[in-house]
């Protein structure tokens, strides 16, 4: 798994379409009211299984953040606009769709616990 790292980081690593991501983008009314996870998976992914997992009991914890998985085969034109490489890939955005991190691979909970932190401040 790719760790967490922060959108525009000086690693060079940078969301390749957008810095912000609306709700509509993602097919959805309306974003975690202080953050979202989103998860794109595919169908016969086994770490997408455990990612799915994970983010529902991070999002269960903290008031207001919303988990969003999203099947990467049927939104390709997002998945391109992201540059999302594999599943499952995690977002994590702030309550105003900003990504703010992002990893590849199966995250563990205090990572994606720590990411949300970065998020919610």
């Amino acid at each position: 798994m790719e760790a967490f790292v922060t959108e525009g980081a000086e690693d060079g690593r940078t969301v390749r379409g957008a810095e912000r991501v609306s709700a509509a983008a993602l097919g959805v009314r309306r974003l975690g009211e202080r953050a979202t996870l989103v998860q794109f998976s595919s169908a016969f992914c086994q770490p997408c299984r455990a990612t799915r997992r994970t983010l529902a009991q991070v999002a269960a914890m903290v008031e207001g953040v919303a988990h969003l998985e999203i099947d990467a085969e049927e939104h390709l034109e997002l998945v391109r606009e992201l540059g999302i490489t594999g599943t499952p890939t995690v977002l994590v955005l702030d309550g105003g769709g900003r990504i703010v991190k992002r990893a590849t691979g199966q995250p563990r909970k205090a990572d994606v616990i720590a990411a949300l932190g970065a998020a919610i401040g």
